[in-house]
């Protein structure tokens, strides 16, 4: 694992593109918005709030894309929760069609931007939603004749169980649904090329500089060792590494510990038939594993799910039987990187976006609960709207959503959590 203040030792990093260090918040410093978190949330907001005009100044404790954002598994998949049908006793009908369209159209934000500011992130188009049973290939199947598939402007198709080994080199599957709206890409020069256009735009980014204290009022004061900047509006977007900053969000998302490990590079022979058409991968086991391939052919595969706050001591040991057990012939492949993070995980797997009620200058997203890369661009455009304007349609929407607080206090969010995880883990495996 990395040190405190620096990247994790990862194949993203080992491939990064130019890591330009920003400087440390020196001086105090005033701003009409301060955003705190240098990840997709905190970056594409900053963007979103600098193209409409807004003076903003960025803190970040570590690095750019320190955190998920610069670590996670590249892969870019739409959708904004978990079966956002079950919203619609908050939302309506309406709010859940809007849910739907925002987690299509999150996606093309992220394409947007990519050609906008020439970011080169390695990305490409293509996702295979993969069955484990038959019955999750049913589901597939009812999801392929619904209203929505039907409307959706980017190619989908199912792929039977017969035909699996032209989407993955593995017997494990049941079926598949193939995405060509969705995709992969290398999230850390993601993040890298997001941030250089921000600076671009006139944001103020500082790294090293983590936040000591908040003080709020009409005025937000944000308090680092080295110096304090004063705003108009905060947006929080720390997501999981929170920690106690803000107390009334904080026990609201979990930090869960999810793993990767990357392959030597592979002969195009044996990447190609490991995944034929070049697509990202991810199946539905409650401990999920999800699969690519890198540019460089490397097979990055990711997943298990921690939720007692407790990394593995041999992430590779870990996850290598993992991977073996999908690719059984991948048992004499060296493993070249092995890396983990912490993602925000919410009790009902739905984002949380909104202002807090107490101070409503302060604005926040977290807990995405596994889809990062898409919503975090989708709720950084929300919360530029609600304070550039004072309304959003869609951060109303978000809002509309309860959350829980994890129960147990500090010390026993994560024992609690993980100890129902492995019963819905049980419940799999008896079927």
């Amino acid at each position: 694992m990395a040190m405190p203040s620096e990247h994790a030792r990862s194949y993203y990093l080992n491939s990064a593109s130019a890591m330009p260090e920003y400087p440390r918040l020196s001086a105090d410093q005033v701003a009409d918005v301060c955003v705190i978190g240098g990840g997709f949330t905190g970056v594409n907001t900053a963007i979103e709030l600098a193209q409409r005009g807004l003076s903003v100044i960025l803190l970040e404790g570590r690095r750019i894309g320190w955190g998920a954002s610069g670590r996670n598994g590249g892969q870019l998949i739409r959708g904004i929760g978990h079966e956002v049908d079950g919203f619609a006793q908050y939302v309506g009908q309406e709010g859940v069609q809007y849910l739907k369209h925002a987690g299509d159209e999150s996606v093309q934000v992220v394409r947007r931007r990519i050609a906008e500011h020439g970011i080169d992130c390695d990305l490409r188009w293509g996702f295979c939603e993969l069955a484990n049973t038959a019955a999750q290939f049913a589901a597939f199947k009812a999801q392929q004749d619904s209203p929505d598939a039907q409307a959706y402007p980017f190619a989908t198709r199912l792929v039977g169980p017969e035909h699996m080994d032209e989407v993955v080199g593995s017997d494990a599957y049941a079926g598949g649904l193939i995405d060509m709206g969705s995709g992969h890409l290398h999230p850390l020069n993601l993040v890298l090329g997001e941030a250089r256009a921000a600076a671009s735009l006139g944001v103020k980014i500082f790294e090293h500089s983590p936040v000591l204290e908040l003080i709020h009022g009409d005025t937000v004061q944000v308090r680092t060792a080295t110096g304090t900047v004063r705003a108009g509006h905060l947006v929080l977007g720390c997501n999981a590494h929170l920690e106690e900053l803000e107390p009334r969000l904080s026990g609201k998302v979990l930090p869960a510990g999810s793993y990767i490990i990357a392959t030597e590079p592979l002969s195009e022979a044996v990447a190609k038939q490991l995944i034929p058409e070049n697509l990202a991968l991810c199946d539905q086991k409650v401990g999920l594993d999800y699969y690519r391939l890198s540019a460089d052919r490397r097979l990055l595969f990711g997943g298990a799910c921690h939720y007692s706050g407790r990394d593995p001591a041999d992430i590779a040991g870990y996850m290598q039987p993992k991977m073996l057990k999908v690719f059984p012939q991948l048992a004499n492949t060296r493993i070249d990187f092995q890396w983990g993070g912490k993602i925000g995980i919410t009790a009902n797997r739905f984002p949380q976006v909104g202002r807090l009620q107490q101070y409503p200058n302060v604005y926040y997203a977290q807990g995405y609960s596994g889809h990062g890369v898409n919503v975090t661009h989708w709720t950084a455009k929300l919360l530029a709207e609600g304070i550039h304007a004072g309304h959003s349609q869609g951060l109303d929407i978000f809002s509309k959503v309860p959350h829980m607080t994890f129960p147990g206090g500090k010390a026993l969010r994560s024992p609690l959590l993980a100890l129902g995880m492995l019963w819905y883990r049980v419940k799999e495996i008896i079927g």
